[in-house]
């Protein structure tokens, strides 16, 4: 009895599938490379957190290969920056709801443009450019800002690689 119940659990799942991306990339199956990004802004290393964020897309899709491989994505970070966002004032005066500004609270963003070229001997397969912005929350020193930017700047760097590589994967 418990066996059937399991099994019935089992079969009737909860609609969830667990499948990798299609490499469906304008590279005819071959695997691509994705070496270190242009860094083109002010902002050092922002090159890496944008490549790392293309290499996982690639290794998600099965597509990812090494420094060998005669498809290589050229990407070059264009630009990126950031500032204060908004600024919340509680309506009712409480400033337990909004932190450490008393009665205000701040938020910052920040932002990034990256284009991204397919490459295969000099020919350019496909490319693309994506932009977009991040918000994340104030800290209570310049550390804790510059911590939460970073993080902020990885989660912009991932959604816009990912939008990378869906435009090349479906052509526009």
């Amino acid at each position: 009895m418990r066996r059937a119940l399991l099994l019935a659990v089992l079969l009737s799942g909860c609609g969830y599938n667990f499948s990798a991306r299609s490499d469906s990339l304008p590279t005819e199956g071959k695997r691509v490379f994705a070496p270190t990004f242009q860094n083109d802004t002010a902002d050092p290393g922002v090159e890496v957190v944008f490549t790392d964020a293309f290499r996982a897309e690639l290794a998600n899709a099965h597509a990812a290969g090494d420094k060998d491989c005669v498809v290589q994505a050229k990407g070059v970070v264009t630009a990126s920056g950031g500032g204060p966002g908004l600024v919340y004032t509680s309506p009712n005066g409480n400033p337990a709801s909004l932190g450490p500004l008393g009665n205000t609270s701040a938020a910052y963003f920040v932002s990034a443009s990256a284009c991204i070229r397919l490459v295969q001997t000099e020919k350019v397969l496909a490319n693309t450019c994506v932009t977009g912005t991040e918000d994340y929350a104030t800290g209570r020193d310049a550390l804790e800002i510059e911590a939460a930017r970073r993080v902020a700047l990885q989660r912009l760097a991932k959604r816009l690689m990912r939008e990378a590589y869906d435009k090349l994967s479906s052509g526009f």
